[in-house]
Parts: C-alpha cells; structure tokens; sequence
C-alpha cells in the first residue's frame, strides 16, 4: 500500500493521533505501549513478548540501518502494530537487506508513521497504558474487549525441540523465548531443549536437563496460574534461572503476588540495582507486570535486584534451592551487556552440578 494513506490511532481515552500508514494493509486493536530504546528496532518488533501490542518508538527516526537477516527474534512477529515518528526509507547499513516498511509488509503487521511520539507518550504517562485501534477511520466503537487475550498460547513452540551439544542440558521452558537467548545457551557449549509451556514435571523429568530456564514471554502472568503447581515441582527438582514472564511465575509458584504497572518497563536504559554489592547495571526490559513487594515469602527469597527508579522488584533468589530469577533480560538483545553473567553463572552452577538432582526439602 502507498506510504501516503491517512491513518489514524484512536486510544480508548478519546485522544486522536493522525499519520500515514505504513506495513499491512489492515485494521488492528492492541495494547498501545512505548519503548525508550535508541537502536535495536528489529529485535523489538520480533520479541515474542509484544504480542498483541501497539509499539510506539520514542526514538524520533525508525529504519535508518535497514533490517537485516540476522537479528530476528522470533520468525514470525506477534505484535499488534507500530507507532513511529520518522520513517526512513533510504538505509544504509552493510547488512541491510529489507527496508523497514517493508519487513512490516510481509509480517502482516499494520504501522503509523508522522505521529507526535513525544505527545503520544506523555499520553500513555498520564493515562496508563491504553487500548488503541489503527485504522483508516477515526473509530473509538471498535475498541471493545480482545478476543485473542492469551498470547502466550499463540508464541510458545508447539513441539519439542533440541539442540545438541556437548555442554550441560538445559530445558528452555517456552513461554515466548527470544531467539537470543537460545543462542547465549548455545554459545556456552549448551545442550538445549525447547519444550511447550504447559509441558509438566514428569515430561521434564524424562528430559534428564541439569538445569531449567523459564523464558520471557506476553501478557498477564495469572493467566498461567493452572500451570504454578508445575512450575513449583520444576524449580524444587532442578537448578532454575527465570527470566521477565519466567521470574514472575516462579514468584507466583511460590505465593506472591504481581500488579499492573501504570506504563511498564520497555527499553535497553533501565538502571537496577544489586543488592549484595551496591553496583548499579543498566538493563534492557519489557514487561508490564511486576511482584508485589509484600507478597514476597522472606523465609523463602531473598530479593537480589531492584529497579533504581521506582524501586520495584528485580530479581529473586531463594534460600534453600538454586533458584534465580530475574525481571530483565541478561542476553540483552538489544540494549546493554552488563549482567550477561547472570546467564553465564547459571550455567557454570549447573555444569559444576553435573546430573545431580537434588532433594525436595
């Protein structure tokens, strides 16, 4: 379709944003969000955890290095839509192989282009994160309920996969994993297997993993609250790292509560704090959902992180099992490579452990 159509993002507040369409040629409704990061437009818009969300960039100017063919996420984008300020036609970057716009195009993902990002930000600010519907028509009477809610069940593989190595194994449970963590994994010399996210404790067992790593992934952690007894079992049989949608279902395995943030955590510029040595590390983040700090069992986690900004919780680790978890990404892709060795520390635990499973206490 011709970069010059007119489109429109309603919010479900009222406020209007014109601009021109650009991607897909079609309507779509999502959760509109914002993420502060400068580079990396690729991976964000590929991350299976945007599923069934309206990206707005805040960085002015999208598409200035092209898309390439390696910094996929996922192979299929699942988001809802994207919100930019500046589209760049011309990139010029040495690995670029498709335009922007046109890697939009051929996900089937609709965008807007020449929106007021900066507006539409301070927007979702005072308002908290709000519905919208992208479209050819001011239309507010289409922001009703999403029908197709539970994203993860949409990202998560629906057959197990593996790949050898010579490496400890690792279960990589699937909740809509970035591509790049899979390949931290595999880079450590790491046996991976890829399992469903609803694949149980006994099908785990079978696997034989010396350890276990709860990806991230879209959406409301409750909406897997059948699964937390099987999450529980995992995490008490086998040496677990838990990242973004992984850390909150370990904490809610185990008692806690999560709550909706007013506009979530999106970008590679987070600064967190750990705990035991008082250094801050900037971190990459996206996620909407974080646990409650008062529901934190302290006779079972210690809390490891904490966010410099609003002080929210970080990170977890508990205090009889080789449990971690944390609420950012250490593969940080994109964004910053400062706790990389979260992911690296993990594995040498687990191959320091060897096939040791140690008792339920």
């Amino acid at each position: 379709m011709s970069i010059l159509q007119n489109g429109y993002l309603t919010l479900e507040t009222g406020e209007v944003f014109e601009g021109v369409l650009i991607g897909a040629d079609k309507d779509s409704l999502g959760e509109v969000v914002f993420n502060t990061s400068m580079t990396g437009y690729q991976e964000i818009i590929t991350d299976p955890s945007y599923a069934g969300q309206i990206i707005t960039f805040c960085y002015p100017i999208i598409g200035s290095y092209g898309i390439n063919a390696i910094d996929n996420e996922s192979i299929t984008p699942a988001l809802a839509g994207v919100v930019i300020g500046d589209l760049c036609e011309t990139p010029s970057h040495y690995q670029s192989v498709n335009k922007f716009s046109e890697k939009l195009m051929q996900a089937g993902v609709p965008g807007i282009a020449g929106i007021d990002t900066r507006l539409l930000v301070k927007t979702i600010r005072s308002r908290g994160t709000v519905k919208g519907y992208l479209s050819k028509t001011k239309n507010i009477d289409n922001l009703g309920p999403d029908n197709q809610s539970f994203w993860v069940d949409k990202v998560s593989t629906k057959k197990i996969q593996y790949f050898k190595n010579n490496g400890p194994h690792v279960v990589l449970m699937d909740y809509g994993f970035k591509k790049s963590i899979l390949n931290a994994l595999l880079d450590e010399n790491c046996a991976v297997t890829i399992v469903p996210y609803h694949t149980p404790y006994e099908k785990i067992k079978a696997l034989n993993p010396d350890g276990v790593l709860f990806s991230n992934g879209p959406g409301d952690p409750m909406e897997l609250k059948k699964w937390f007894p099987e999450i529980k079992k995992i995490t008490q049989n086998y040496p677990t790292l838990g990242i973004c949608l992984g850390h909150q279902l370990i904490a809610l395995a185990y008692g806690a509560k999560t709550e909706k943030l007013a506009y979530g955590h999106r970008g590679g510029n987070h600064p967190v704090k750990e705990l035991m040595t008082g250094k801050v590390k900037i971190t990459a983040q996206n996620h909407g959902y974080v646990v409650v700090d008062e529901s934190i069992d302290n006779k079972l986690f210690d809390i490891s992180y904490r966010n410099v900004n609003d002080r929210s919780i970080e990170g977890l680790k508990h205090k009889n099992y080789p449990i971690q978890t944390v609420q950012f990404h250490p593969e940080a892709h994109p964004g910053p490579s400062d706790t990389e060795y979260i992911l690296k520390d993990f594995i040498t635990q687990i191959a320091s452990m060897g096939e040791t499973v140690y008792a339920i206490k």
